[in-house]
Parts: structure tokens; sequence; C-alpha cells
């Protein structure tokens, strides 16, 4: 008898492992999380900002979350080719950011590749579009799901999550634009 349950039990946990499986890989293979905001300068002025990684410390969302971080930039001063690498706590993991295509005034692309804690790969874009005096910003994530990401997806709100990040990012952009502009 208690064969028989232990069984069914095992057979019960099989078969809902099974689905869950099954439900984790019909998620979308694909995410595109964005934000915009719009900031009182010139494309100019802010294609600087986000075309030099050496700028990326006064604005980027994740700069100050390890104070122990270790970065380094490579390559080109700015612009293509440009190569960002960080190592860091469990907060920010490991990875190297490649500006893979810079149009200026109006175009960032990168590569965005994690290390740890799991390996990823996924391409940001921060577009400029010049609206009147102002110039309208818009940062977009995008990339593949792997099976642990799309498990991931299922408990963690992603679009959420990353577009904290990436709100909070363009939040101090804007700061630092208009601040410095208003000099």
């Amino acid at each position: 008898m208690l064969k028989k349950a232990i069984i069914s039990i095992v057979i019960a946990l099989l078969l809902t492992f099974a689905l869950l499986g099954v439900f984790i890989v019909m998620q979308p293979d694909e995410f595109t999380i964005s934000r915009k905001t719009t900031i009182a300068a010139a494309p100019e002025r802010i294609f600087a900002e986000v075309n030099d990684f050496h700028k990326w410390d006064a604005w980027s969302p994740w700069a100050k979350l390890d104070p122990n971080m270790k970065t380094e930039i490579s390559g080109p001063e700015a612009g293509k080719g440009a190569v960002f690498y960080w190592t860091g706590d469990q907060e920010v993991g490991e990875g190297r950011m490649t500006i893979i295509e810079s149009t200026s005034p109006n175009l960032v692309k990168i590569d965005l590749h994690f290390i740890k804690p799991f390996d990823s790969s996924s391409i940001t874009e921060i577009k400029i579009t010049p609206s009147g005096a102002n110039s309208d910003v818009e940062w977009t994530m995008s990339g593949k799901h792997n099976f642990m990401s799309k498990a991931f997806s299922l408990f963690v709100d992603m679009d959420k999550a990353i577009g904290a990040d990436l709100d909070k990012g363009l939040s101090k952009l804007k700061i630092l634009i208009e601040s410095s502009t208003a000099d």
C-alpha cells in the first residue's frame, strides 16, 4: 500500500515537472524592453554621453550597485569597437558591453554579454531623436530567451525589473545633461 502511494506521488511529481517544462518551453523566444524620456538638450550633447563608456559612471543605473566592482574600458576612446568589461558581486555579476554601431548623433547600439551569474546576450540601443529644442531618448534592450531565462521570467517580471533600471538610467542622464546645459 505504501509502495503504491510513493509510486503515485513520484508519477504526479514527474508529470508536474514535465508540464512545467512544456509551459516554460512555450514562453516567447524573444524579449524587448523599452523606456523613453525627453531631455532638454540637442542630440549631439546626449550622444556624447552615451557613446563614451568613460562617461557612463555618472548616469548608469548599475554603476554604483557594487562599490568594489572592477571595470576596464578598452578599444577606441568612444564609439564603435569600444568595450566596457565589469566584474563584481552577485548583484552586478560579470559581463561585457561592446559598441557595435555608433551613428552620430542619433544611435548607439551595444552588444551586451552577461557572463555571470548566468550566460546571456542581448542588444541595447539608445536612440536620440530631435524634438524641437529637446530630444527624445529611447533605451531598448532586446534578445532571445533560453530555457533558464524563460523559467526565470515566470517568477520575475523582466519588463518591470529591467525597465525600472532603464528608467533610472534615463532619469540620471536627464538630470546630468540638463544641469550641465544650464551652466
